[in-house]
């Protein structure tokens, strides 16, 4: 068994403590570690990183984690810890994480990795010239639902993708007569917030990885409630966008739309849902279940309002089975980049897909703001040249 040191910094939040401490690192630990494929286990060994002592100090206990510090710079001075974790705000990520870059670590982070696509490709490209393995979070490709939803794609279940239709989002409450489910920087553009900076990066890898690549897009955000109540019960306006209507181009034809909305009462399956109709069948997908409707099952369907419809036709569709264990997709994706780190194996998801989901959030708030189509260039990394040596 081998252990490795992991600066965790930033998670005394919802998302860093459940998903990423709770459900991922401790979960590892409990299971004993995780296997390379050398037949050596490695153990990750975490120090709990933030501004708030006492936050981090019952984050602790609760977990039985001793080491927690205040001191970032501290922590990256130590060689022990090979790997800087960051689930932060979003504004607070990039300074942290050049720094980590720095100091020689491995890098895995959350996403949005920085605020502009410009500090993003920074980013990356200082990983790239240091030589550290780097890696973002692209959880959603784990959910069971996607990992059904693959299997049906690389089985050519579909025939030709024709489009894909995807509904996110759920009622966040405004805060007065009932706590609200987010955070309050969520809803303030200053700090960081908006559903676009947040869900276009998760649909920039939940389509490019899925459906093919990402051609253009047209984005429309609103502001739908202008006043929410914070933490202490205060009004505050709310100076970010909380729903986006956005359509996509793939490559191949594919036409993607996701409506991403905290102002919408649900009425489907799951919190989120994708369509996918194909020449040879349809499938809705979601955080969990996936069902399928094949070419040959299909309906007969008669527009005639005059009479009830015969059709019961969400019961006309068929289950798809997982056939395998259900894990976390954050702690599947730890599992994969500690293994990386630690055995040398693959790993795609780096600073670089992180900087191109920031590229697509970036244009969807420049749609917005031009209301009008914008074509979505690929993000490449400068490839350093080779300097002629001088005589003395």
């Amino acid at each position: 068994m081998e252990t490795i040191g992991i600066i965790m910094n930033g998670v005394t939040g919802r998302m860093g403590s459940r998903q990423h401490l709770e459900r991922s690192i401790i979960a590892i630990r409990e299971q004993g570690g995780v296997l390379l494929a050398n037949g050596k286990r490695v153990m990750p060994d975490p120090i709990l990183v933030g501004r708030n002592e006492e936050k981090l100090r019952a984050l602790g206990q609760q977990f039985g984690i001793t080491r927690i510090s205040t001191d970032l710079d501290e922590c990256l001075a130590d060689p022990y810890y090979q790997i800087y974790f960051d689930a932060q705000t979003t504004l607070r990520r990039a300074e942290d994480v050049k720094k980590a870059i720095a100091a020689g670590k491995h890098i895995y982070c959350e996403k949005p990795t920085a605020v502009t696509s410009e500090e993003a490709l920074e980013l990356a490209q200082l990983a790239s010239e240091k030589g550290v393995k780097n890696g973002v979070v692209q959880d959603k490709l784990f959910l069971p639902g996607l990992l059904k939803l693959k299997r049906l794609i690389d089985s050519g279940f579909f025939g030709d993708i024709l489009s894909v239709r995807g509904e996110f989002g759920y009622w966040v409450f405004e805060g007065d007569w009932q706590p609200a489910q987010r955070p309050s920087w969520n809803y303030r553009k200053e700090d960081g917030g908006g559903i676009i900076v947040d869900m276009l990066c998760h649909w920039r890898y939940v389509l490019s990885n899925l459906f093919g690549k990402i051609e253009a897009l047209s984005c429309f955000g609103k502001t739908h409630i202008g006043t929410r109540y914070d933490e202490s019960g205060k009004p505050y306006t709310a100076t970010a966008d909380d729903a986006a209507y956005t359509t996509f181009e793939l490559e191949g034809g594919i036409v993607a739309h996701i409506n991403s909305s905290w102002n919408v009462r649900v009425n489907r399956d799951e919190l989120f849902e994708l369509q996918i109709d194909g020449t040879q069948g349809s499938a809705v997908a979601g955080l969990r279940n996936c069902k399928i409707q094949h070419r040959v099952n299909t309906p007969k369907a008669i527009w005639n309002p005059d009479i009830e419809d015969p059709n019961n036709y969400r019961g006309q569709w068929m289950a798809v089975p997982m056939n395998g264990d259900e894990e976390n997709g954050f702690k599947i994706q730890w599992e994969m980049f500690l293994r990386h780190v630690a055995g040398d194996e693959p790993y795609r998801f780096d600073l670089l897909e992180g900087a191109k989901g920031v590229q697509l959030a970036e244009l969807g708030l420049k749609s917005w703001e031009e209301r009008r189509w914008l074509e979505v260039q690929e993000l490449k990394l400068q490839v350093p040249t080779e300097r002629s040596s001088e005589s003395v």
